[in-house]
């Protein structure tokens, strides 16, 4: 795929920052412009994320419309507050009670709940507690710099 004439920011060199895959990712280019895929046609911007395919050839590998990023790190920023807490309930959450919040969003609620369908949901909370933990270095700079951001934005 070509690079799409309605890009309008990009950031070239992401394999050299991509977490642990920092400096061996295949993801080299992020963009954000119109929506390139089909199924996103009917939004106004997009996030884009490039690979590198097998012919050296830059591809859009994956691609978000915006209002889905901001989706996901609201979804992602209210389970980190979660788990700050969760190590106060035996099993890492109330099976009783496994919403941790409805959040208003579009006029409706984007629900985050502890999937209490997932059969080994015991063992795998733990062990998710676990990785966000020793994710924390990765995590917890980007939270800063999202954070210091998103103040920036309150001014406008």
């Amino acid at each position: 795929m070509e690079m799409n004439e309605k890009v309008v920011i990009i950031s070239n060199g992401y394999d050299r920052i991509d977490g642990r895959n920092a400096y061996q990712s295949d993801i080299k280019r992020l963009t954000l412009g119109a929506p390139m895929l089909e199924e996103n046609k009917k939004m106004q911007i997009a996030v884009q994320i490039w690979k590198m395919n097998k012919e050296d050839e830059l591809i859009v590998a994956q691609e978000l419309p915006v209002h889905q990023v901001f989706d996901m790190m609201i979804f992602l920023s209210r389970t980190l507050l979660y788990f700050k807490e969760a190590y106060r309930l035996p099993l890492l959450y109330d099976p009783e009670k496994p919403t941790v919040e409805r959040i208003g969003v579009q006029g409706d609620v984007l629900p985050v709940e502890v999937c209490t369908d997932n059969q080994n949901i015991n063992e795998d909370i733990k062990a998710f507690a676990q990785s966000l933990n020793d994710l924390g270095e990765l995590i917890g700079e980007r939270q800063r710099v999202l954070g210091r951001i998103l103040e920036e934005l309150e001014c406008y």
